[in-house]
């Protein structure tokens, strides 16, 4: 068993439509302008499965835009699309229990959409694939407080809930990031929103630099921890607070997704998106990158990455 790296060939990029049933409503329409031109960019490099009930229609693209019907509670398909592993090259798709990252939010929907369009088999342990970041090669990266949660895997150890990834994923080793955070952020920290890695020996994360912002120490302690890890490390620079309905919001350049012959960078009409920019296109000189303005995906907590899930090549 093993589970792939993103930058691996993919099948398709899975999404899930906003719709009025959500607490996407205020904004249904404004989130669903950045969704079709994100699915626009996508579909120029690789196929695209958009999960709706609704009966869309998309200008004609390079790749396909597949509908597939069913039910959401909201569109945080990273957290629980199915996971792909592959089994002697031959990719399968794990479908872990999903709750609502900890029973704080309704996931009856979201928790039923593996088993209606995959025919997948639920697997009894929660797990969301925000929380978890491979490098192709047996490593996986993820953080104790969202992992060792109360309401996730109550009854499991740090140690068993250890061997359980390792036995599903096939992994030689599990970093654990015991530090970091993100204001705003309701998944207990997950890991694609503070550090990620971009090839086998290199992780990418966030920085706080502003001594005064609430984020400093725990920031700095989370990068005192990478450093230990032993990989190439590249810093992403700090994000200016961004204020919604009173609330600071959790925008991150680490929310970025992957995928056939690109990647897809989060900007935040920040002053630090053009370095962020130059950043990876410097971590991934192969291929193009896009920064596509996320700051309304933030107002329900999430960002690029966490509205999207890799589907891969087999």
């Amino acid at each position: 068993m093993r589970l792939p790296a993103e930058w691996e060939e993919q099948k398709a990029l899975l999404l899930a439509y906003p719709h009025k049933k959500s607490d996407w409503l205020p904004y249904l329409d404004e989130v669903r302008e950045f969704y079709k031109e994100f699915i626009s960019i996508v579909a120029h490099y690789q196929d695209v499965y958009l999960i709706t009930q609704e009966n869309l229609t998309f200008p004609p693209t390079k790749h396909n835009i597949k509908i597939l019907k069913a039910q959401t509670n909201d569109t945080w398909v990273r957290d629980y699309g199915p996971i792909t592993v592959f089994n002697n090259n031959t990719p399968k798709l794990l479908d872990f229990t999903f709750n609502g990252w900890g029973l704080k939010f309704p996931a009856n929907y979201d928790n039923l959409v593996n088993r209606k369009l995959f025919y997948t088999k639920k697997i009894g342990f929660v797990l969301e694939g925000g929380s978890i970041d491979s490098n192709g090669d047996g490593v996986l990266l993820t953080t104790s407080k969202c992992l060792l949660e109360a309401n996730r895997n109550p009854y499991l150890s740090k140690d068993e809930i250890e061997k359980q990834l390792k036995t599903f994923f096939g992994l030689k080793k599990v970093l654990w990031l015991n530090h970091g955070f993100l204001e705003g952020d309701d998944t207990d920290s997950h890991i694609d929103m503070l550090a990620r890695f971009v090839n086998p020996h290199t992780i990418t994360y966030i920085t706080c630099d502003d001594r005064e912002d609430m984020h400093y120490n725990a920031l700095k302690k989370m990068e005192k921890e990478l450093q230990s890890f032993g990989y190439d490390l590249v810093p992403l620079p700090f994000i200016s607070p961004k204020i919604f309905d009173g609330e600071r919001l959790p925008a991150s350049y680490a929310n970025f997704v992957i995928i056939n012959g690109a990647v897809i960078m989060p900007t935040y009409k920040d002053p630090n998106d053009e370095e962020a920019l130059k950043i990876f296109k410097k971590l991934f000189p192969t291929r193009d990158i896009i920064g596509l303005d996320a700051s309304v995906l933030i107002r329900q907590h999430g960002s690029i990455h966490c509205s999207c899930m890799n589907l891969f090549k087999g």
